[in-house]
């Protein structure tokens, strides 16, 4: 029996018909999945009619795979969906040098989701909240009517939380969360549809008048947690010695810890490989997003999402955690074909389990970035792919994409007018004028 791994040596170098063909062996596809000409499932513009409103056509970005994943002891392809030169690149390549150190370690909190209902004209603000924490057992056996299914797979209502807000541009108000386990689901529906369903009784307890009924996406109770180990020696480069290519990588997360500014970029570096995964699985990307900002700012201050310190023998440690309200179930999941495709590539059948791989995923990326910046400078790798999307972008085709791009790089010069003229110039050499 073959041992299947997410360790390919020299991938990028194999033409997209060839990567297909590994992807489909690794994720072991059979022939319900396989297409003619070994092409990727589309979304067809009927299906695209039926997902949103006033369509007219697809938009499409570039579908990637990163390699060299080990996640709780098992190997992973990891699909992404993004437009961003390098990403994927530096991705696999930080994967690399986790899969070194043994791999990525996760765990994840239980699905739970938060729904908000706003209470105001309430006459006794801190009677009304003592009586809806008493009623607690009637809310949470109303919202358990709602959605039989999910409360059958083990979810459904789980708690009432209620929060006095003595003072806001309208006056007082009271802020009841319903605790809400959404199983597989990324919950938007079914927790929106139990608030909703409770605002009678609310307003009877509270005598009060119910506002928003609506979920909250700083999803802070469905944290997924991703560390892993990278080898000093895995950080020499280019005759650095190792120790201090970890000191550097260190003091590149100690300016995020202390600069908001920074953060901010860290953290944006972070959602370029758990946004690629989300995008690729048709996650809500944007409520994954807001949370995971949100989270990073609890404290009052916008931090990083990651931690990197020195272990006693002198390795790299990294570990993030951040809410992950990712499903498997429902949405673009399951009505986009591509998204289904991206599933079974990673294996995954439960929404922790994709939540602990995206967690992986952005803690890779975040090394990544940390390591281009400190070590080689982030132009270095980026430049090149930069600077085809330029040549593409001045109408290079075929060969004359890596022709001007090279051209601009050797100029050291990678800009639109600059990669026009190269272009002009090869194809009077080539007379394709």
């Amino acid at each position: 029996m073959d041992i299947k791994t997410s360790r390919i040596p020299g991938f990028y170098k194999l033409s997209v018909y060839e990567r297909r063909r590994l992807v489909a062996e690794f994720a072991s596809l059979g022939s319900a999945e396989s297409q003619p000409n070994n092409e990727m499932p589309a979304l067809e513009l009927e299906q695209a009619e039926r997902m949103i409103e006033n369509v007219i056509g697809t938009y499409c970005l570039p579908f990637a795979i990163a390699t060299n994943f080990t996640i709780n002891g098992q190997d992973r392809l990891v699909p992404m969906v993004i437009e961003e030169p390098s990403v994927v690149a530096g991705l696999s390549y930080a994967a690399r040098l986790v899969r070194d150190g043994g791999g990525f370690q996760t765990t994840s909190d239980e699905p739970l989701m938060i729904g908000q209902m706003q209470i105001l004209d309430v006459p006794n603000p801190a009677a009304a909240r003592l009586r809806l924490l008493g009623a607690k057992s009637e809310l949470l056996e109303q919202a358990n009517t709602i959605d039989p299914v999910l409360v059958r797979l083990g979810g459904g209502a789980r708690d009432i939380a209620v929060h006095l807000i003595p003072a806001s541009p309208i006056g007082p108000m009271l802020v009841l969360h319903l605790i809400y386990d959404v199983r597989d689901a990324m919950g938007a529906n079914a927790v929106n549809t139990a608030v909703e369903s409770l605002t009678a009784t609310v307003e009877r307890l509270s005598g009060g008048r119910v506002g928003l009924r609506i979920i909250s996406n700083l999803a802070d109770r469905r944290l997924a947690r991703a560390w892993g180990r990278v080898p000093k020696e895995s950080l020499a480069l280019e005759g650095l010695p190792a120790e201090e290519g970890v000191q550097r990588v260190l003091e590149a997360h100690a300016f995020a810890e202390v600069d908001p500014y920074r953060a901010t970029t860290h953290n944006k570096g972070i959602m370029n490989g758990i946004d690629a995964v989300a995008l690729a699985t048709g996650n809500d990307w944007r409520a994954i997003e807001a949370g995971a900002h949100a989270y990073a700012a609890r404290s009052g201050v916008y931090k990083p999402l990651t931690t990197w310190e020195r272990s006693a023998e002198g390795d790299l440690i990294g570990s993030i955690e951040l809410p992950l309200a990712a499903g498997t179930v429902g949405g673009a999941t399951k009505s986009h074909p591509q998204a289904r495709y991206a599933l079974q590539i990673l294996g995954v059948e439960h929404a922790r389990e994709l939540a602990e791989i995206m967690a992986s995923v952005g803690l890779a990326q975040n090394l990544a970035a940390l390591r281009a910046l400190a070590m080689e400078g982030i132009q270095r790798g980026h430049m090149r792919l930069h600077a085809r999307q330029v040549a593409m972008a001045a109408g290079a085709e075929g060969e004359l994409v890596d022709l001007v791009a090279d051209r601009m790089i050797q100029a050291q010069t990678v800009r639109s007018d600059a990669a026009e003229t190269i272009l002009k110039a090869l194809r009077v050499q080539t007379g394709s004028v």
